[in-house]
């Protein structure tokens, strides 16, 4: 099985994988395994695992830009797109697809996959302070306020709500970084 149903099964066992295992610990044999093809269909359309793990890198990329576009271009004001965002249904307990990558000594050092990476997470405080300056720009928050700091600080507070939660075994440590995040935000709002 060499067509596009191989290919798709493929990134889709590898993501999900990647996500419950890491990149390290996800072994070809294991994605094969999963999708349920042979060998010659992952080399047909693969290299081998960093290129297999590039695929699934670029297509979570997609789906996070996507979902997170749809969050914070909604209507609201500035902290409440931020707080929509934040507080997203997310499956917690499992973390991050692209903060577990990040901590990934084998995707860091990567010249195809590190980039990505970091490309993904400098893409998200980009599109976050957007939010921030556009909420200074309508009088919503104090224009003292360092913009990319505060996206930066956002972005950081998720992902450190998920190694909270994780490392509790509660999803509630999460909730409440976002919240206590969100009640910060609350007192930089301007008076008028």
């Amino acid at each position: 099985m060499y067509g596009m149903e191989a290919k798709t099964r493929l990134v889709e066992s590898a993501r999900e994988l990647m996500w419950d295992r890491g990149y390290a610990a996800t072994s070809p044999r294991a994605v094969l395994d999963a999708a349920g093809v042979g060998q010659g269909s992952m080399y047909h359309h693969f290299r081998g695992k960093e290129d297999l793990a590039r695929a699934v890198v670029e297509g979570n990329a997609e789906t996070m830009r996507a979902q997170v576009d749809r969050d914070l271009a909604g209507p609201g004001s500035a902290v409440e797109r931020l707080a929509r965002y934040l507080r997203r249904e997310r499956d917690v307990m499992r973390g991050c697809r692209f903060g577990k990558l990040a901590q990934d000594p084998d995707v860091v050092a990567s010249p195809v996959l590190g980039p990505r990476v970091a490309d993904m997470f400098g893409w998200l405080v980009e599109r976050l302070e957007v939010v921030v300056r556009e909420g200074q720009a309508a009088g919503e928050l104090r224009d003292s306020l360092d913009a990319h700091r505060v996206a930066s600080a956002v972005a950081a507070t998720l992902q450190g709500g998920y190694v909270l939660a994780r490392a509790a075994g509660d999803p509630a440590a999460f909730d409440s970084a976002v919240e206590g995040l969100l009640g910060l935000l609350d007192t930089a709002r301007t008076t008028s």
